[in-house]
């Protein structure tokens, strides 16, 4: 079977691919053209979870891309053309077919080039703070050096409007460990406030005063009345502990991340977003023990990312039993951070011992110490 009727790829608008079946790991395909080094392709998003996945497909590849990928697994597939919608229906191994003319549509394919994507937040946004930050030009535009940032906070605001489409709050409180400049803090409380228009109450920790100073300065610039910054290490100040719905801990350093993550178990805060950096802590104790994974001790530079791994997963293993439901999810391409891997964690279970045992087990065999265990498990 064969989907694409039309022998020229411009009459092609669009492709979509929904209700997967059992065995089909996508929620939905979507397909459309674009082009690449003025070469016409088909730029596919596969749809898994929180997760977007692309793919780029030449138009003589397309119709074995289909076959292999869409018509086995999904029970409906669109194809939107410039004068007809043609839908296909899948069940028990035969195919209805069904068509629509429409009016002729006017598209064009775009460059694939993440610089046009659509974001929450937009170039020539009326975010004044941004020019202050550095991420806006007077103009509205983004700063050269600052897209990256621009869509890692786009990434997170993202991450965050899908998870609160689950809360029926008309008030949050957010706790933001490690800080720093805090581009991220202020993209928080304005998206909270200004865009979602809900009565959020954010404070931001970090150990540098002159930075922390800034902030405030910025927060009461922009009347940002309920935005506040304070100097204080999560390991041993004294930090707000009334009802607390958020706890964000982006590239906390080393073992920072895990104080922030036992603070937030600690209050039963229910939802936390963290992006760790620095794990230092299994790299340095880590040591071979006749196991299956001595071989990736072996040189240094495997070794530091299997320790940032086995770190990262233990953090995650203990969040769940202590009754968080847990992903671990790339939180931007690793072209555009090294440090992208998001703890995204909802509080939404008993809590139970079933994964303490396998942390136990592999902390005693390789010798390795993780601060989260202990704060969780020896009253560090």
């Amino acid at each position: 079977m064969t989907v694409l009727e039309c022998k020229n790829p411009s009459e092609i608008l669009k492709i979509t691919a929904s209700n997967p079946t059992k065995d089909c790991e996508f929620l939905r395909v979507s397909l459309r053209p674009v082009t690449v080094k003025n070469i016409l392709c088909f730029q596919a998003e596969k749809f898994k979870g929180t997760q977007v996945f692309h793919e780029n497909i030449s138009f003589d590849s397309l119709s074995d891309w289909l076959e292999e990928n869409v018509v086995s697994r999904f029970k409906q597939l669109c194809v939107v053309l410039r004068d007809k919608d043609v839908t296909y229906l899948f069940s028990n191994g035969k195919v209805k077919r069904l068509e629509k003319t429409t009016k002729p549509k006017n598209f064009s394919a775009t460059q694939s080039n993440n610089r046009n994507k659509k974001y929450i937040l937009n170039e020539g946004d009326d975010i004044p703070v941004f020019v202050d930050l550095g991420i806006f030009t007077k103009e509205g535009k983004i700063v050269k050096s600052m897209f990256d940032k621009f869509r890692q906070i786009n990434r997170f605001v993202e991450i965050l409007d899908d998870v609160l489409k689950q809360f029926d709050g008309d008030e949050i409180t957010v706790l933001d460990f490690g800080c720093g400049k805090s581009y991220l803090t202020f993209v928080i409380y304005h998206y909270l406030v200004n865009i979602k228009n809900i009565n959020a109450k954010i404070i931001g920790y970090d150990l540098k005063s002159d930075v922390v100073s800034h902030c405030n300065e910025l927060a009461t610039k922009y009347r940002y009345d309920n935005l506040q910054f304070v100097v204080a290490d999560v390991s041993k100040d004294k930090l707000y502990d009334e009802k607390i719905d958020v706890v964000v801990s982006l590239h906390a350093c080393d073992t920072a991340t895990d104080y922030a993550l036992h603070y937030a178990v600690s209050h039963n805060v229910p939802y936390i977003f963290s992006v760790p950096c620095c794990q230092h802590e299994v790299n340095n104790t880590i040591s071979k023990a006749n196991g299956d994974i001595d071989v990736l001790l072996k040189y240094g530079i495997v070794k530091e990312r299997v320790a940032a791994l086995l770190t990262d997963t233990v953090r995650a293993m203990l969040l769940e039993d202590e009754g968080y439901s847990v992903d671990v999810m790339e939180f931007v391409d690793l072209a555009h951070s090294p440090k992208n891997l998001m703890i995204r964690a909802r509080l939404a279970k008993p809590k139970t011992s079933k994964n303490k045992q396998v942390v136990e087990n592999l902390m005693e065999r390789y010798r390795f110490e993780q601060t989260l265990y202990k704060l969780l498990h020896t009253g560090l």
